[in-house]
């Protein structure tokens, strides 16, 4: 079970640099990074809640959870 960040897919759709939205969204270059290159353990929600203003776009368009996780639950607090 995997939860990815498609910011590179919706980017490389709209042909937008990361620097350019790093920009427009006031989000720090370095953490535009690692969302692109799927490297953030921890993402923060007003973050994508301004990427997707930016970009047009639903959370669904860059957030998904693919795989099974039968049998698998891990919970960590």
């Amino acid at each position: 079970m995997a939860i990815r960040i498609l910011l590179s897919q919706k980017l490389g759709e709209l042909r937008m640099p990361q620097s350019e939205l790093a920009h427009k969204t006031g989000i720090r270059p370095n953490t535009i990074n690692d969302y692109y290159h799927e490297l953030a353990e921890r993402i923060n929600l007003e973050h994508f809640d301004i990427i997707c203003d930016v970009l047009g776009c639903n959370l669904t368009d860059i957030l998904v959870r693919e795989g099974d996780n039968k049998g698998k639950i891990k919970r960590t607090r």
